[in-house]
């Protein structure tokens, strides 16, 4: 319902990977609710959003938002695996990085693939 295409696996996984990284050194924010005050706010530097969301209306919001404030944002396949990759026990709906620490260049070149992803399906 809120997404408008399937991510290919190997930009999903990047963005875990790249997530994984960023919790070392840099600053994430977990949960709907956090992620949406940070992309409103203008702090966010990339969203990742859950696929298997259910009621998917949860985040439903949040892909627009990105799109209206220029976040880059990408979907991956569970909950599960989003919040193990930001470092919590439970699942989590979204994620978004504010501070990139010792990641910025990952987490531009992440930027840049979602960036071009997204161009080609325009």
């Amino acid at each position: 319902m809120f997404a408008k295409y399937e991510v290919p696996k190997e930009l999903s996984e990047k963005a875990l990977e790249v997530l994984e990284k960023v919790r070392i050194t840099g600053k994430l924010k977990k949960g709907t609710n956090e992620v949406t005050k940070m992309v409103e706010r203008g702090q966010a530097l990339l969203a990742v959003v859950a696929f298997d969301v259910e009621p998917p209306e949860v985040v439903a919001h949040i892909p627009p938002l990105c799109e209206e404030k220029g976040v880059p944002f990408v979907f991956v396949s569970t909950k599960a695996e989003l919040g193990a990759a930001s470092g919590i026990e439970v699942p989590t709906s979204a994620v978004c990085i504010i501070k990139p620490g010792d990641s910025k260049a990952l987490v531009d070149d992440l930027a840049k693939k979602i960036a071009d992803f997204m161009s080609a399906k325009k």
